[in-house]
Formats: C-alpha cells, sequence, structure tokens
C-alpha cells in the first residue's frame, strides 16, 4: 500500500480546530452549528478517514434523506480541487472495493464507511458502526439517534452532530444539553464570527434571499443558515407559530394526567415509518395533551402494550381510516380488528377526509385550545415545530401538499385528533368507555 497521510492534503481552517483536536483526541461526543459553506462535512469526512485507519470498524455519514446523501456527499464536487468529495477524504490507492449503487467504500484496513438516509435507519440495525456522523441533524430523524445510542456507548464509539438551525427542535435540546456536559463539544458559529464571507457578500446573500423568497421566509432562511439563529422562523412551517405562542403563554410545561378525566389517544399508522399516538384530555373548553408515544419495526401489540403499561383511564382511541386496511396486518386482520382483539376497547376510526389543507386548519383552530407536557410530549411537538410545506425549487413557490419526512407521522397522528374530536366535548365523556383498558 502506498503512504498517504491522512488527512489527504487537508488541513482545517483556523475556526474548525478546536472541533478537529477534540476528535483528534478521543473526545466521543460532539455538535457542532456552524453556518452554511463552512465545511462541516468536509471536517467529518477527513476525521472519519483518519479514525476508520486508527480503529478498524463501520462507519456512517447520515443525511437527513436518502436522495440527499447521494446528492450532497456521495456525487458531490468540491469547486477547489474538482474531485469528488469522497475521493479527497477518502484516497482511492486506501480502498479495497468502491460499491456504488449502495454509496459504500471497503477500506484496505478493514475497515467500511457508507453514506446513508437517516430516514431509512430500520436497515442499519444489525451492522454496529463505531463512528456516526449526523449531518443537517435538525433536519433528521431524531429516532435514528435513539436507535443508534446505545450502540456507541456499548462499542465506546463516537457521534459527530453537524447542522444548521432549523427552528427550536431536536437540535436546539441537543445543543442545550451539550454545553452543560463536561463529556460533550459544542459550538455554534456565525458567518460574522468566523471570516469566511465579507460583510459585503452577506448582506448580498441576505437582499438576495429576500427576494427570492419574501421578506418573511428570506430573513429567516438568512438568519438560520448564516447566523444560526433557532429563533428564526421555519420557512413553510404549518404550526411553528402557533406552538411559539404556546410557549410564550406558558401553555407548554407540566401538564399532569387527571385520574378523574378520560384519557383519548389518536394515532397514526406506519409501516416503513413511525405509528405516533398522541394523549389527550379534556380541560374545561379545552384539550391538556399530556403524554405521546412513537416507535418503528415493532408490532401492533408492542403498542397496546405501551397503553397498558402507562394505566391511564381511557376514552376513545381515535384511529386513522387505513386502520381498516385489512393489508396492514396479514395475518389477524385490520389494525382496528386487531387491537380489538387484543382488548382495546372505544376504538373509532375517523374517515379519510378531502382536503388535507383543511385539516391542517382544523390543527390550527385546535392548537390554542391545547396545553402540552413539555417533558412527554417533547419529540411530538418537535414535530408539529417542523411539519412543513414542499418548497418547489423550479417555481420558485410551495406546493400544496406537506413535505413527507420525521415529523409527517407525529403530525398526522394530531390531525387525527383534530378532525375526530365529537363535536361536543361532552359526548366524548358521554360515549367513552368509562374503566382502564385492560389487554387480553
Amino acid at each position: 500500500m502506498p503512504r498517504i497521510e491522512l488527512p489527504n492534503k487537508w488541513q482545517p481552517r483556523a475556526y474548525q480546530e478546536p472541533l478537529w483536536k477534540y476528535l483528534h483526541g478521543g473526545g466521543k461526543r460532539a455538535i457542532a452549528v456552524w453556518p452554511r459553506r463552512h465545511g462541516k462535512d468536509d471536517v467529518a469526512l477527513h476525521f472519519t478517514a483518519c479514525a476508520a485507519h486508527e480503529r478498524v470498524g463501520t462507519y456512517w455519514h447520515l443525511l437527513p434523506q436518502q436522495n440527499q446523501a447521494r446528492k450532497a456527499i456521495w456525487d458531490a464536487i468540491d469547486p477547489h480541487t474538482g474531485l469528488r468529495r469522497i475521493d479527497n477524504a477518502f484516497p482511492t490507492a486506501l480502498r479495497e472495493t468502491t460499491r456504488e449503487q449502495d454509496m459504500m467504500i471497503r477500506f484496505k484496513s478493514g475497515s467500511s464507511w457508507q453514506v446513508i438516509g437517516s430516514d431509512n435507519y430500520d436497515a442499519l440495525v444489525g451492522t454496529p458502526p463505531v463512528g456516526v456522523v449526523f449531518s443537517e441533524f435538525a433536519l433528521s430523524n431524531p429516532q435514528a439517534w435513539s436507535l443508534i445510542r446505545p450502540i456507541l456507548l456499548e462499542n465506546n464509539g463516537w457521534a459527530l452532530f453537524i447542522t444548521t438551525p432549523r427552528g427550536r427542535n431536536h437540535a436546539k435540546r441537543m445543543l442545550d444539553m451539550a454545553e452543560g456536559s463536561p463529556d460533550w463539544f459544542a459550538e455554534r458559529l456565525t458567518a460574522t464570527e468566523t471570516g469566511v464571507f465579507s460583510s459585503e457578500a452577506l448582506h448580498a446573500e441576505r437582499m438576495e434571499l429576500i427576494q427570492e423568497r419574501g421578506e418573511e421566509d428570506g430573513e429567516a432562511i438568512f438568519q438560520q443558515e448564516y447566523m444560526t439563529s433557532f429563533s428564526a422562523g421555519l420557512p413553510g412551517a404549518y404550526y411553528a407559530k402557533a406552538i411559539d405562542k404556546l410557549e410564550e403563554g406558558g401553555r407548554i410545561g407540566f401538564v399532569p394526567y387527571s385520574p378523574q378525566q378520560l384519557v383519548h389517544t389518536a394515532w397514526d399508522l406506519g409501516r416503513n415509518d413511525a405509528t405516533a399516538i398522541w394523549f389527550v384530555q379534556q380541560n374545561g373548553s379545552g384539550w391538556d395533551v399530556i403524554d405521546y408515544l412513537a416507535n418503528t419495526s415493532v408490532g401492533i401489540d408492542w403498542y397496546v402494550r405501551a397503553l397498558r403499561e402507562r394505566d391511564y383511564n381511557y376514552g376513545e382511541h381515535l384511529l386513522p381510516h387505513d386502520a381498516e386496511n385489512e393489508q396492514l396486518v396479514s395475518a389477524t386482520g385490520s389494525i382496528a380488528q386487531t387491537v380489538q382483539g387484543m382488548g382495546l376497547k372505544g376504538v373509532r376510526i375517523v374517515p379519510r377526509t378531502k382536503s388535507v389543507a383543511n385539516d391542517i386548519n382544523e390543527v390550527r383552530q385546535i392548537l390554542p385550545l391545547c396545553r402540552f407536557d413539555k417533558e412527554k410530549t417533547a419529540k411530538g411537538v418537535d414535530a408539529l415545530r417542523s411539519y412543513r410545506r414542499v418548497w418547489d425549487e423550479k417555481l420558485k413557490a410551495y406546493r400544496d401538499t406537506p413535505l413527507h419526512d420525521w415529523a409527517s407521522d407525529p403530525a398526522d397522528a394530531f390531525r387525527t385528533f383534530a378532525i375526530g374530536k365529537p363535536q361536543s366535548l361532552d359526548s366524548w365523556s358521554n360515549t367513552a368507555i368509562r374503566r382502564p383498558m385492560r389487554v387480553v
């Protein structure tokens, strides 16, 4: 094997050195919130190249979605060298094989590296990594980290999270946690600190974004991408402003379970993605959202057991229209039949509506009447904040359809609640089963 010094003809910039030194010094957990075009992925790729030749193992580089993974990393060209980014970081002389279709490299050292989408994290089970990079973590499914973290804990592996903000979601919570932990590297930089762009270039970029996307979206994108602001509005978000108002009004905090009131659940069913469930209680003329549950790659019996373990006094269980689809459960019939057979009482199917836009408006109407438990519903609230419209880059306009990503399932479950609620709150109490659920 020819002698190649890693990193291959690359050196970290001055503002990148603290992160680079932390990782090379044996640091295991790091989050870097850096502006656009500041070399976040380059640092990650070159460090991974070094790590893969110091410890034999499996390494992953995760993007929010599989198609992004190929475009942003595997096929991306470095404008400074004219080579693919992966060829800069992982010289071909060090490779045993390069699998284009799988976006995987196997090194002569025995290590392997693969770029994948966190939207397909279930497929990762069975190949434990020793090093993982979450790129654009604010847009990634946080459930992927929940799956991977015990693996890295067991094998003393490392994890690096690199991102720009996308509102106050799981990335902001991770940064806050990391800033207070001696076991983490945490850094947030702005474009005015690093010197990558001149003040004139930043001003021009801000004006162009405003011209392209309008005053509100353009300013928000600039603040997120260059000033790394978590407070800027999320462009295209359906519910972010409503959630912010709830938080400002003290309606996201400690919301205790009341045994005197029934707990009603609202579901969205996942096959290749998550099943999400909200737990709601009547509170006068409004609702207390006291709990949230989501999981994937488990049978429907897992969710029924999870409901039972919570020991709430259940009323109605609102299931979406596809719960009547027998194809969802091949052996025992439809989801609705299955959960009823397991002892779930008070099941009601919410019919499919003709307009997603009307459904979203129903959610907007009901959100101001809700209180959310800050701790138990945090992941669900993150999803509601992040649920947004599709931006059509060619048309330079938003489509009328929601973006399908990790936030879709929790948001759809909340839509089940919003459109399935009785016209009268009293009717919910009068018709619901007034005893704790029993699972048989």
